[in-house]
């Protein structure tokens, strides 16, 4: 049966909690391409157990919830994230244990035909301590369920990227084999790994998970505006605008005013925005 708005926003979704390592730290920081080149003292803080930090995107692939998307009612095969955003509250440590807790905050239902906006919050503790670690949000455009009842309002207004040349640019690379190793911090979707999944799709080969290009972002902020310090990045958030490839260069545009920070991320080589209207603020 097809989902409803009220029971959509209703649906409660069970607390998961993580034991992490820094094994899965360094996991996670070689899947966004840290460590490409082993001589860089600064990428090898985040890729090396001595001194190791955590890069704070790693909040978003932490106690994840499981299948709850599957599970909700949505139209699972015709799903797209449209939006992602991290907020954080303290530096993610690099091994301990954390709790996410998921809600859905809000719905807006663009009509029969047409999909609907499923907005999900997820919080992340410290589960010793209940202290918040980083609030995560994702935009769900699910293309399925257009005329599933809310109260109407309109889509909250993009992030607008300055009408001038940018501040600056950092080009990262990554390589054929990227999304295996990205796929092993927890999204094992078949699309970015079994080239027969990625040709039913309409795609040449398998495409890369738009949490890593997220990633690699974060990456060239960190890089060319926090100096590689991950307790400089206050929050970063992002639209997904195109499929991209294991393999392929980004280059990440940057425009600085005060605390906030406008990105967008390009394929080097081809004609394709990875990521729009990105917004990040600084400590």
């Amino acid at each position: 049966m097809p989902v409803d708005y009220a029971t959509l926003m209703a649906l409660e979704v069970p607390a998961t909690t993580q034991r992490y390592t820094a094994k899965d730290s360094i996991l996670y920081a070689l899947g966004i391409g840290m460590g490409a080149d082993p001589m860089d003292e600064e990428q090898l803080r985040f890729v090396h157990e001595k001194d190791l930090r955590a890069v704070p995107t790693q909040a978003i692939v932490l106690a994840l919830p499981g299948m709850w998307v599957r599970e909700s009612g949505l139209d699972y095969a015709r799903i797209v994230h449209g939006e992602q955003s991290a907020e954080f509250h303290a530096p993610i440590p690099p091994e301990g244990e954390v709790t996410g807790t998921l809600r859905i905050a809000d719905v807006i239902d663009k009509g029969e035909g047409k999909g609907a906006l499923v907005y999900a919050e997820r919080i992340l503790t410290d589960t010793a301590t209940g202290a918040k670690l980083a609030t995560l949000r994702q935009t769900i455009f699910a293309r399925g369920d257009g005329g599933i009842g809310g109260p109407a309002h309109s889509q909250p207004p993009v992030h607008a990227i300055p009408d001038r040349e940018p501040d600056g640019r950092v080009t990262l690379a990554t390589v054929p084999q990227q999304a295996l190793i990205y796929r092993l911090s927890g999204d094992y979707n078949p699309l970015h790994a079994d080239p027969a999944a990625a040709e039913r799709v309409g795609f040449p080969g398998p495409i890369l998970h738009g949490l890593a290009t997220f990633g690699v972002a974060a990456h060239a902020l960190l890089m060319g505006v926090c100096g590689y310090d991950p307790d400089r990045l206050a929050s970063i958030a992002g639209r997904f605008t195109a499929p991209v490839f294991p393999g392929e260069s980004f280059e990440t545009d940057y425009w600085i005013d005060g605390s906030e920070v406008s990105f967008r991320t390009r394929v080097a080589g081809r004609d394709a925005i990875a990521i729009n209207n990105g917004r990040a603020t600084l400590r």
